[in-house]
């Protein structure tokens, strides 16, 4: 029973593009992540590890330790960061979208650059993330971490 109940979860994930991070140890982080991570965000400590879809993320700061969430390649190329953010600190766009389509209460908000300076914005509502442009346009939504 177990084994089917895993099963079917997987094929759930697989068919609708959902994945979920996976908390790791650090010492399954690749010596190249670790050593870009640090390379890059000379501050960051108490990182704590996570693998999504096929990358690294290391997880660091705020009172969650979750304030500044850093992808890497296996290889150690740097993909994104995401840090927290006031939800104030979102384009008015945002806010008005999420009223307009009545999707509920802003609960978290986040700024996310990518590796070629590129910034969107991500505003968890109800448990999805929305992501929208640096202007505050609606791209998608991501169900799950």
């Amino acid at each position: 029973m177990k084994k089917m109940i895993v099963s079917a979860a997987c094929i759930i994930c697989l068919t609708t593009g959902v994945v979920f991070a996976q908390d790791i140890k650090s010492a399954e982080v690749p010596a190249a992540v670790k050593a870009a991570c640090m390379k890059k965000f000379p501050a960051a400590a108490k990182i704590s590890w996570e693998k999504e879809n096929g990358n690294y993320e290391a997880n660091w700061g705020g009172k969650s330790g979750e304030d500044n969430a850093a992808q890497f390649t296996p290889a150690g190329n740097f993909v994104e960061l995401e840090k927290a953010i006031a939800i104030s600190e979102l384009p008015a766009a945002i806010s008005a979208y999420v009223k307009a389509h009545n999707l509920g209460t802003i609960k978290e908000a986040a700024k996310i650059s990518d590796a070629a300076g590129k910034i969107t914005y991500e505003a968890e509502v109800k448990g999805k993330d929305l992501i929208f442009d640096e202007n505050g346009n609606f791209l998608k939504t991501n169900t799950g971490d």
